[in-house]
């Protein structure tokens, strides 16, 4: 599970922590939240995590991860857009885009999980992944590109493995 910071508290009852994003746990529960939301909003990705129940959360693209999981630790966190085909919704893309919670692409079963609880088509993986780690000698958060494993702050080496949450 990826480390979270912040403070726990309770849920409402329309399926939002307070002040987190909104749980999706059932195929219903999707249904009932992509029919609030207004075209516009639709044509873009939302900001997700899943929670450390393993319920998929969702909040408007430019939420914070850790915001929308209400401070919680999650298993997984990004970004997701929909597409709607005749009568059903599936996901477009995904990726585990969230510099709040740096996750491992090792999230994604994960994520699969809390998808498919949603009633959601999904791909296999993510459509868009992030390599993230942290430097052993600054401790700076860096995104890996082209296999660059070095840190762009001290040029320090980046560890093969995920280390960005010490406890794990």
């Amino acid at each position: 599970m990826l480390a979270g910071t912040g403070h726990r508290s309770g849920r409402s009852g329309d399926g939002r922590s307070a002040g987190g994003g909104f749980r999706i746990a059932s195929a219903a529960d999707f249904d009932g939240w992509v029919s609030l939301r207004p075209a516009p909003e639709l044509r873009e990705p939302f900001t997700y995590v899943v929670d450390g129940d393993g319920t998929l959360r969702l909040a408007p693209r430019r939420s914070e991860h850790v915001a929308c999981a209400d401070g919680e630790s999650v298993r997984g966190a990004g970004e997701v857009g929909f597409i709607r085909d005749r009568a059903t919704w599936a996901v477009d893309g995904i990726s585990n885009q969230s510099t709040g919670y740096c996750p491992d692409i090792s999230s994604w079963p994960a994520v699969a999980r809390a998808l498919d609880r949603a009633g959601l088509a999904r791909p296999d993986r993510f459509t868009h992944e992030v390599v993230f780690r942290r430097c052993p000698g600054c401790q700076a958060h860096n995104i890996v590109r082209e296999g660059h494993f070095v840190c762009v702050f001290c040029d320090g080496e980046l560890p093969a493995l995920w280390n960005v949450d010490p406890s794990a």
